[in-house]
């Protein structure tokens, strides 16, 4: 009899990580684990506190799939990077970037929503991007 594959945790198959390229520009990335893949029209993002005003960020195109739940679709594999314009942000400035994603591991299993924060800090002008966050870090382990 075979095993049933073992489906990772959602956070696993679409990891999700930012930076602050400066005051006015956030940069998500989601890195899709193989055998799975995200759908471009779920992604959506916010940032708290709304003041910052995050716009609808121009996404990559995505490989057209016939999907059996939701028919032709854009779908993401490995690694998508979306820059995210910034209505107004301070240097300094601490923001909770919101990101929602949907997406389906190959074997015919779909997530719900997924929804997954960062909190991020506006570099100074001139001092380069700010380091890299990720939502949920992979656990340190003494074994390889």
């Amino acid at each position: 009899m075979a095993a049933e594959p073992e489906l990772l945790p959602a956070e696993q198959a679409f990891r999700f990580s930012a930076r602050a390229l400066d005051d006015r520009t956030l940069e998500a990335r989601f890195t899709v684990a193989d055998g799975y893949y995200l759908y471009r029209d779920k992604l959506k993002f916010a940032v708290e506190p709304e003041a910052a005003g995050v716009a609808t960020p121009p996404l990559p195109p995505g490989k057209v799939k016939d999907d059996a739940f939701f028919g032709q679709v854009e779908t993401f594999r490995g690694e998508v990077v979306a820059k995210l314009p910034l209505a107004k942000g301070t240097p300094g400035q601490s923001l909770v970037l919101v990101a929602d994603s949907q997406g389906c591991a190959d074997i015919g299993v779909c997530y719900p929503v997924n929804r997954q924060k960062v909190t991020v800090v506006l570099p100074a002008a001139g001092k380069g991007p700010g380091p890299v966050v990720e939502a949920h870090p992979r656990k340190k382990s003494w074994f390889k």
